[in-house]
């Protein structure tokens, strides 16, 4: 018996695993990073816009009236329309609102004029307090002048003593007459009687709070002591009116400046050798500058 043909048998496989997934996830994501990044975008504007911007925004968003005229030409053959007035112009167009949208600024609209109102009251407190040291510098020179014209051991020395305002503040100077003189002829030790002075001008300026200048000064005489000039005497003398002045009971921290000017700022200029030039000159500094007449 003939070989007989064995049949053959095809067996299909199934192979198991996941089901393929498709991209629509990618697209579901895509759209929720959009959605995210136009939140974010959102707070931003919403942060960094000032409030005329804000109304801007709604306004061109949601948009009321975008135009006053009629609807139609009103001409002949112009053509009416039957609708009532609207916002529509043409049926081809998108109603739309224009609104300037300026961009965001530094700082507030009223920072100029709140530093100008901040500098009117910082110029009218400066006013206020220059006011209040005017009357004490006054008060000081009334009471100096009325001390002198008490004390029977100062009389006569009215004309030693000038007081008088200055830029920098209340000058007092004691002064030379051919008389009377401060200081001994080339010396730098005070005249008891002018001791006296300066003790009472001690007394009278203790309580003011004003830091003090003193200066010396000489007549243009010739000084002959060899390296010792008018400029170190004018230097002495201002050092003696300071410890004088110390030593009548007025506080060392409020002496901010001591100087020897010789004969370079005369108090006579048309006659430099007058005994008047001669003169120690105490300054009470002004603690509050002196205004500008445009702030005043």
């Amino acid at each position: 018996m003939a070989d007989e043909i064995a049949p053959i048998i095809v067996k299909k496989v199934v192979k198991g695993g996941h089901a393929a997934h498709g991209g629509a996830w990618k697209v579901a994501y895509a759209d929720f990073v959009t959605a995210m990044m136009a939140f974010f975008l959102l707070l931003w504007l919403l942060n960094v816009t000032t409030t005329e911007q804000k109304e801007g925004l709604s306004n061109y968003f949601a948009p009321t009236t975008s135009s006053i005229s009629q609807s139609g030409a009103g001409g002949i053959l112009g053509g009416q329309s039957m609708q009532s007035e609207g916002a529509q112009v043409s049926n081809k167009g998108v109603p739309s609102a224009v609104s300037s949208i300026k961009p965001p600024e530094e700082g507030k609209k009223d920072d100029g004029e709140a530093t100008k109102t901040r500098d009117m009251e910082e110029a009218e407190l400066l006013e206020k307090l220059a006011k209040i040291e005017e009357i004490s510098f006054e008060d000081a020179r009334n009471e100096i002048r009325q001390a002198i014209a008490k004390d029977p051991d100062l009389s006569g020395l009215q004309d030693n003593i000038i007081i008088d305002m200055t830029p920098e503040g209340l000058r007092i100077q004691i002064v030379d007459q051919f008389d009377e003189s401060m200081f001994e002829s080339g010396s730098a030790e005070i005249k008891p009687r002018i001791q006296r002075l300066v003790n009472m001008i001690a007394k009278s300026i203790e309580n003011l709070p004003n830091k003090l200048s003193i200066s010396g000064h000489t007549d243009s005489s010739t000084y002959n002591g060899g390296n010792y000039s008018n400029w170190e005497l004018s230097s002495d003398r201002a050092n003696a009116s300071r410890r004088a002045l110390i030593e009548a009971g007025l506080k060392r921290k409020r002496i901010q400046k001591v100087a020897g000017r010789a004969d370079t700022d005369p108090l006579i200029s048309d006659d430099p050798s007058n005994p008047g030039n001669r003169r120690i000159s105490i300054v009470l500094l002004r603690e509050n500058p002196v205004l500008p007449p445009n702030l005043k």
